[in-house]
Formats: structure tokens, sequence, C-alpha cells
């Protein structure tokens, strides 16, 4: 078979590997890299997310090429209210347009003639004209989220009436961009079957295959027996659903499991800390900001604290926690899109109440809640394995590539 071409665009590098999207793109593109593609990866540089540029060229080098443009995608005020007002698009696609990155991705699919073209998120459609001028190219989108979901959850949620009305418009904005995205494409890959049957149920779409979040089992070192059973959470947190969730735990969950466990030690991490977080000061509580090593930090935690109220897609933590043998306490949207089971996999709350049960139980039941994490590791070993998942999502790319013939 000829060596594959594929070429990946990320609407920001994929780097440092703390938090659940990059993680997931670099799961993808080592999988590729592993199964003997060649690999060429263009990224934005966006100001969100800016990394250094003698940072950057020590990044990727065993890959066929990387590549970056410095975009500004900083969020203004002027530009949210021109778009609500002169737009029909989602202000997001505006703000992932770049002259100067569309100038290198033409230039890099006319000298490097991929195979394949991966896109990382559905608002870098907007490119899809210069990509499908290159005849026999398989397009490919990830869909990390459906988006629209997240901004729907939002609004539902939220109190404030003029707030309210624009999340509700920016969701029919982001749904219309969405499903006219989803068209363009030879493949989607969902990261779960909840998103897959979202895209199927809106759109007639041919080919939808279920790519969840990898990671490679092994490399993740189980429990060596010196852990201390408190809880923890990490994640980004300049993700909006991270923010609300940890903001509604501590304000409404934490008090009522202090009370009752006044012992208990709650430690949550992550970059892009809001100051509201690292400004407070609640008994049993640590705001650890962004820490050196994930790995590190969750090295002698027991229990991971998932508190999520919106957001879609899978969260990566919660499978790495499982495979590193840890206790997972998730509310039904934190756990969305994993094949676990409550009670047997993890323990499901939903109110402040159920926290503090199950908090409770984890402390009166080691034994039982070892058990559970065993189990939740073999599940993760099983349907979540890097390995398995990149060879389901190149044989489907494969069989398109042959029909292209």
């Amino acid at each position: 078979m000829q060596e594959r071409k594929i070429l990946i665009i990320t609407n920001r590098v994929p780097y440092p590997l703390k938090d659940g999207g990059n993680l997931a793109m670099d799961a993808m593109i080592e999988g590729y890299h592993n199964a003997g593609w060649q690999v060429y990866l263009l990224s934005m540089n966006t100001s969100k997310h800016h990394i250094a540029h003698t940072a950057l060229k020590k990044l990727f080098t065993h890959l066929h090429a990387f590549e970056w443009v410095d975009v500004d995608n900083k969020l203004k005020r002027t530009d949210i209210l021109r778009n609500f007002l002169f737009s029909k698009q989602p202000e997001h696609a505006g703000r992932f347009y770049n002259e100067a990155f569309r100038q290198k991705l033409k230039n890099i699919l006319t000298s490097f003639r991929p195979d394949v073209v991966q896109v990382e998120s559905v608002y870098l459609t907007t490119y899809m004209q210069d990509i499908k001028k290159n005849a026999g190219v398989i397009t490919v989108l990830r869909l990390h989220n459906v988006e629209y979901q997240i901004w729907q959850s939002l609004a539902d949620k939220s109190k404030n009436p003029v707030k309210r009305l624009y999340l509700e418009n920016l969701t029919k904005r982001v749904r219309d961009f969405e499903r006219d995205a989803w068209k363009q494409y030879n493949l989607l890959l969902a990261i779960t079957e909840k998103d897959a049957s979202v895209v199927l149920r809106l759109e007639e779409m041919a080919n939808v295959t279920v790519a969840p979040f990898s990671i490679d089992v092994q490399k993740i070192q189980p429990p060596d027996g010196n852990e201390r059973w408190v809880g923890y959470h990490i994640g980004a947190m300049d993700w909006i659903a991270n923010q609300s969730g940890i903001r509604w735990f501590l304000h409404h969950a934490w008090p009522m499991i202090h009370k009752a466990l006044p012992r208990f030690e709650f430690y949550f991490a992550g970059r892009n800390m809001p100051d509201e977080f690292k400004k407070m000061n609640i008994d049993g509580v640590y705001c650890l900001d962004e820490v050196p090593s994930a790995e590190d930090f969750i090295a002698d935690k027991k229990i991971l604290i998932v508190p999520l109220l919106s957001g879609g897609g899978i969260r990566v933590k919660i499978l790495e926690a499982m495979a590193a043998g840890k206790v997972v306490i998730s509310t039904s949207t934190g756990i969305k899109g994993i094949d676990a089971k409550p009670g047997e996999h993890y323990l499901k709350v939903h109110k402040p109440e159920d926290f503090v049960k199950a908090i409770k139980w984890c402390l009166n039941n080691k034994e039982a809640a070892e058990n559970m994490a065993i189990k939740a590791r073999t599940l993760v070993a099983e349907k979540y394995e890097n390995s398995k998942v990149i060879k389901k999502v190149i044989d489907e790319v494969e069989s398109l590539l042959g029909r292209k013939k």
C-alpha cells in the first residue's frame, strides 16, 4: 500500500497536553503517524492560547511537517455587536478566519498534495472552498462537540433575559452553521454515539463514524496504594462549562459536603484559572491554578469530582482518571459520551445532597470503591484504547479513498 498523506488543520496548537481538546487532537495526530502516514500539521497560534515561537520550533519534529500562523482571535465587544446586528453566521466563525492562514493553507495544499484533509474544528469550515479545489482529496471533520448544544444549555440556564436572548440567537446561528458545515465533508468523526445520533437526526449523512477520544492505557500507571481519599477536579478553566460547573459546586454542593464531612478536602486546577476562584477563601477547598504536571497533581488523590451541568463531547479527564484507577463522581452531563454504568463504573450525582451521599459512600466503603475503579479501568482498556480507535478511523478513511479511485 502506498504511503498516505494527511493534512490536519487545528484552530489552536495542540500543546501543552493539559486539557481535553489538546489531548484529543494529539491522540489523533499520533495515531496517524504511528500507522505510517505522512502527517502535515497546520495550526493557528491564537492570541488566546499563544505559544512562543521558540517553543513551537521544538514541537512535532517527528511529523512530516508542522507549521503555524499567528492569529488574533481575541473576543472584542464591538465585533460581537457588529456580528449580532449585521451577520447570520456565529461570531466564532469570523474569529477563526484569517487571510494569512488561508494563504498558508493554499500553499501547503499545492505543495504537499494530501490524500486526506482532517479539520479539527467546525469553525474552520470557512476554508472548505480552498480545500475542495484539490481534486480527489477526502475531507474529514472531527466533531469534538455538537457545538450548538453547549450554547443551548447555557441559554436554558441563564436567568438574565438579555443574556438569554443573545445566547438563544447564538444557538440558532451555531446550529445553522454546523448543519451546513456537516454536509460539506466526506466523513464526520463524532466523538460520542449521542453526538452521532444528533447529526443523523438533523441531516441525512452517509458517513458518520464514532471515534471517541482515546488514550494509551499502558502509559497510565494504576495507583500505588498511597492515594489520599480526597476530591479533585482538573480541566481547562477558560472553558465556560468548567467555570459554571465549579462555581455551582462550590456555592451549592460544597457547603453541604463540608458540614457533613469537615475533614474532606477538594483540590482543583487548570490553566487560565479565573481570578474569582483564585481569590476564594473556602474551608477545605484548594485552588492550585495551572499545575506543571496533571499526572503529578492527580497522583495522590483518589476521587475525581465532575460537577458539569452543560457541555458536550467527551470528558478526557474522566477516561484518564478511570485508567489511573480513580473513583469518579460525576453528573450525567459530565459522564456523557462515555459508555459507563452508574453504580458499576462511577457514582452518578445530580443534586448537592447527592455529592454528600457519594463521597460518604466512598469513605465508608473503600474496598467496594476500589473494585468500581478497577472495573472502570477495564472499560477504558476495552473501548477507548488509542490503537483500536485509530484503526477504526483509518479503515473508514481507506474505504473512502478506495472509492475515489
